[in-house]
């Protein structure tokens, strides 16, 4: 059988692919396959346990048996309309900026007049480094103490869209917030930029704050998005292994 394998951030920057075709005996589960691939791109050995694997947009377990023309995505490290009542969603990856005027209209939007609190979270790109993705460690100490100039994005961009479709239903089950925006900028973003933007709106203010918390936690830990930190000479990869669901591990500060 024939597997299309997706690589992203390190092991695409690794290979020089962004798709490798695998031929597999029939029943190879992702072990197998991901054995497989090592074996023809061995650049990207010693991955094993901080990578993850989804199975035609589905985060899946090693064991998970594949099928002939599946597409497997190894997933490293990681770094809607208006209603004016009930439900609303905007989720979005976007190259454009985050800026004043878009915050602006994502508040109009989100916002009901049954919505007593609004909740907002920017994430800005900073000019310190963060915690290098595993196997990045060596090359990070290489820009010990310079400045980041800027951050680059890179998303599996269906299966990020559907992750975050799962948070908002968990914020909706756990806190009863309906309406959320939740807009997370791709390619390159400088220093000072925004990001990611989120925005929650409720009756009440508890509420509000809890899901745009929960909302940041759970992108950052299980949405297949990757940064890239520029130095003036290079470049590092961030992050650390993704979660498959919340039911994992409790959400960490970054």
């Amino acid at each position: 059988m024939r597997v299309t394998v997706r690589l992203f951030a390190l092991q695409r920057a690794q290979t020089g692919l962004r798709t490798h075709d695998l031929e597999l005996p029939d029943g190879t589960d992702v072990a197998g396959a991901w054995a497989a691939l090592v074996a023809e791109l061995p650049v990207i050995a010693g991955a094993e346990g901080v990578v993850r694997f989804a199975r035609n947009g589905v985060y899946v377990e090693t064991g998970e048996s594949l099928a002939d023309g599946d597409e497997l995505a190894v997933i490293p490290p990681v770094a809607g309309g208006a209603q004016r009542t009930g439900r609303f969603r905007r989720i979005e990856l976007t190259e454009a900026s985050l800026d004043e005027g878009l915050l602006l209209e994502l508040h109009r939007e989100v916002a009901s007049e049954a919505d007593g609190a609004v909740a907002v979270f920017a994430g800005q790109t900073r000019e310190t480094a963060g915690t290098p993705a595993p196997g990045q460690e060596a090359e990070a100490a290489r820009f010990s103490g310079q400045t980041v100039t800027g951050l680059t994005y890179e998303a599996f961009e269906p299966m990020v869209l559907s992750v975050l479709g799962q948070i908002a239903e968990e914020i909706e089950s756990r806190f009863g917030v309906r309406r959320l925006a939740v807009v997370h900028r791709i390619g390159d973003v400088a220093v000072g930029q925004t990001s990611v933007l989120i925005v929650t709106a409720s009756p009440h203010r508890a509420e509000a704050f809890e899901a745009c918390r929960y909302a940041i936690e759970e992108l950052k830990a299980r949405a297949p998005i990757w940064k890239s930190e520029r130095f003036e000479d290079g470049s590092v990869w961030l992050g650390a292994p993704a979660r498959h669901g919340p039911e994992d591990a409790a959400a960490g500060d970054d």
